[in-house]
């Protein structure tokens, strides 16, 4: 009786442990092991399927565990070695699996009592999957929880349906000392040495088999390593194919591989996959620094709309605040830089608006860098410069000296620039090119900027050393406007010598030559330049024009592009230099030369004095004196006091002067706009408008705008006798826009006048109309 009484005490114990395990909730809230967490996985190439599997218990303590079911089992009896044959499971019995049984392991012991046969359905059940479960004691006797609660979740991928006992301890250890030196070898990461184990017990045991765990998780493991090989050598092509053929590694708790693989599909043009990546693991993985930096990393590798995508999925903080915050300044960074590279690129404002702050608050020099470039690339000088200063305030560098200077120079302010550049000037290319732009802008000024012999002597000895042709021209237009002609003369050549077919120095070399009575000189440009620059062929003209009051700029070949009687001014952003040529300068080489100040010229206008402090009628004398000389700009002020005149001759004059002062500028709206300052007679105001509308024709043309161009020549027709270059201009307007037969008619007319411009519309017209005929 009393035997009796202890075996069915002993058959309650077992079969509350059975149905513990059974019910896996309840028997981790008995004693208190944490819920088990999904653990999805990142499949093959990337694609994300998350599966329903549980994840191992990072907070799993093995020696506690098994202390509590030894104490819960020790009072009972053992069981019988075998169930009775009439014992049924309980219902969830059939899809509990089962763990490998070893020597000395208690038998589970069913009720003695059965009530009723097993149901048919729970004997179709699929058997429990055959686990090797080694591994997980082994760690667990070691007290390794990362590698124990890593093997929980390799198994569990590998095997959805089997539940990981609640104590690996309970087990019995395996007894085959040789098996577990081979598991330690495995757990100090020496695969080698492992695999030569193996391989010597299989050659002394010719029926021994290492457990196919082992083996798995020694192919993942070598597989792990030569993935990790493969990231450290950037060979990103085989870092995938690891990935791919390795699913178990791509999980939660191997993240510095899935970091790894993330970068290889970025790095082999697979961005889409590499952002899975990413989010797969902000969708996926709980561990916040791992989280962080996954996002730091992603934010290196992808451009900022994906970046954006991957930040949707952060996760508000406990204390209210956001999951990145601290990482969000850097980001701002990050995306600013992003978009200095691309200034199409359109970034939150509030990412501005932060390193606004951060800038303001830490005062760091990069930071302002940032910003001064975000503002010049799109256009904003003024923004720019401020926060450039700010940079060089707190480290003065050519990058911020750079900066500074391209934002003067779109700011008009090319003088403070070349001295910012100066310092830095050979720092690097970029540098270069940029002091250069400088002093092209600074020599282009109008009126002429008042540079010291310093200033002069110093941008001169670069320009020669760095043989700069847009500088040397405007040093060239520079001299002229100081009357310094032979000077002049010398620096169109030198330009010329450079780049021999910049057309603009070579027809301020021409209109120099004019004026120093060099026929001879005039003669060889016209020639060398004929077919290439109609200006140039036509300078007297153009002269006989300018002394006539009509507009500053001659007769242009429809081909070329429009080039003012004045200084061009280069394009304010350029920073590249010319190419250079190496051409030997036809006069003494240049080593010496600078644009000297000398005693000037004291008769007339050629001094530079403020118009503002003189008389209405000494300034329109003076205003008319500049107009002689070719300096229109200086005389637009003279004729603006000669207007402040009581007397209504003097203003008429003015006016008119003023008007002549801006056509010669090529600026024909701020002439037709000084007309209008003072009354003018019926000849006069005819006069102007007909010159108005000639130069604004002659824009259009250049702009590429051919009917606008046909309106002006039509409205000016209206007023006067259109003149035979206005006529070859009209015809080449035809031409571009295909009405041949109207061209023909141009040209012929114009031909037949002796005009070598028409002529030479009539030979376009036919290579377009007839390109066969071989003339």
């Amino acid at each position: 009786m009393k035997s009796s009484l202890v075996a069915i005490s002993a058959a309650a114990v077992v079969a509350t442990l059975v149905t513990g395990l059974k019910d896996r909730a309840t028997l981790q809230e008995r004693f208190g092991i944490p819920a088990v967490k999904p653990a999805p996985e990142l499949m093959m190439m990337g694609r994300i399927k998350p599966s329903d599997a549980s994840a191992g218990n990072s907070d799993f303590n093995a020696e506690a565990v098994a202390d509590k079911i030894e104490a819960i089992t020790s009072p009972q009896p053992p069981a019988p070695d075998t169930p009775e044959p009439n014992v049924a499971r309980e219902p969830s019995a059939a899809a509990q699996p089962e763990a490998p049984q070893t020597a000395g392991e208690p038998a589970p012991v069913p009720p003695a009592i059965v009530a009723e046969p097993p149901a048919p359905q729970q004997a179709a059940a699929p058997p429990p999957p055959d686990v090797d479960e080694s591994a997980l004691r082994y760690f667990a006797s070691r007290g390794d929880k990362v590698r124990l609660q890593a093997e929980i979740s390799r198994l569990q991928a590998l095997y959805p349906n089997w539940v990981p006992p609640a104590d690996p301890l309970a087990v019995p250890q395996n007894g085959d000392k040789q098996l577990e030196a081979m598991w330690k070898l495995y757990s100090d990461g020496r695969y080698a040495e492992l695999r030569k184990a193996i391989a010597d017990r299989q050659a002394a045991d010719a029926g021994w088999q290492p457990p196919t765990d082992l083996l798995d998780r020694l192919d993942v493991a070598e597989a792990r390593a030569r993935l990790i090989n493969a990231s450290d050598l950037k060979q990103y092509a085989t870092v995938v194919d690891i990935g791919a053929a390795t699913p178990s590694l791509l999980t939660c708790s191997e993240v510095d591989v899935l970091w790894r693989v993330a970068e290889a599909f970025v790095r082999t043009e697979r961005s889409q996959r590499g952002q899975d990546a990413y989010a797969y693991i902000l969708k996926n993985c709980g561990d916040p620094a791992e989280r962080r930096a996954t996002v730091e990393k992603a934010s290196t590798l992808l451009d900022y709309q994906p970046m954006q995508a991957l930040l949707a999925l952060e996760k508000p903080a406990a204390d209210g605040s956001r999951e990145f915050d601290a990482i969000r300044d850097n980001l701002a960074r990050r995306f600013v830089a992003e978009s200095n590279e691309d200034p199409k690129l359109a970034i939150a404002p509030n990412y501005i608006a932060r390193l606004e702050k951060l800038a303001e608050s830490e005062g760091l020099a990069s930071d302002a860098l940032l910003l001064g470039w975000y503002q010049l690339r799109r256009n904003n000088p003024a923004d720019a410069e401020k926060w450039f200063r700010a940079a060089r305030a707190k480290e003065e560098t050519a990058v911020a000296s750079q900066g500074l200077a391209l934002a003067l120079i779109a700011r008009r302010a090319p003088q403070e620039a070349e001295d910012v550049m100066f310092r830095w000037r050979a720092d690097s290319d970029d540098a270069t090119s940029t002091y250069l732009a400088a002093t092209a802008n600074l020599m282009a000024l109008q009126p002429p900027a008042d540079l010291t012999e310093e200033v002069l002597h110093r941008v001169a000895a670069e320009v020669i050393a760095r043989k700069y042709v847009p500088t040397a021209q405007q040093f060239g237009w520079y001299a002229r406007s100081l009357n310094q002609f032979q000077t002049a003369a010398r620096w169109f050549e030198t330009a010329l010598a450079w780049k021999p077919d910049d057309e603009p120095s070579a027809y301020g070399l021409a209109v120099t030559r004019e004026q120093l009575n060099d026929s001879k000189g005039v003669l060889d440009l016209q020639r060398a330049w004929a077919g290439r620059s109609a200006r140039i062929a036509n300078l007297e003209d153009s002269l006989v024009s300018n002394a006539g009051a009509q507009p500053a700029k001659p007769p242009l070949a429809p081909q070329q592009p429009a080039q003012p009687a004045e200084p061009p001014r280069p394009p304010a952003a350029s920073t590249q230099p010319e190419p250079e040529v190496s051409v030997r300068v036809a006069r003494p080489a240049m080593q010496t030369v600078a644009v000297e100040r000398g005693p000037r010229r004291a008769r007339g206008c050629s001094t530079t004095i403020d118009a503002g402090q003189l008389g209405p009628s000494e300034a329109l004398s003076r205003g008319w004196c500049l107009m002689e000389i070719n300096r229109p700009m200086e005389a637009i002020p003279a004729f603006e006091t000669a207007l402040q005149s009581p007397v209504r001759k003097i203003r008429e004059d003015a006016a008119y002067g003023q008007s002549l002062a801006y056509l010669r500028a090529g600026l024909s709206s701020n002439a037709a706009v000084a007309a209008t300052k003072a009354p003018q007679s019926r000849q006069r105001a005819a006069e102007l408008q007909v010159a108005i509308l000639a130069d604004r024709a002659l824009q259009a043309f250049d702009a590429g705008r051919y009917r606008e161009t046909l309106i002006y020549l039509d409205q000016r027709a209206q007023l006067q006798q259109e003149r035979i270059d206005l006529m070859v201009l009209r015809g080449y307007s035809y031409l571009n826009l295909k009405m041949y037969d109207d061209a023909g008619r141009i040209f012929e007319a114009a031909a037949a006048t002796g005009n070598r411009d028409a002529t030479r519309g009539l030979a376009d017209l036919r290579k377009i109309t007839h390109p066969d005929v071989n003339d």
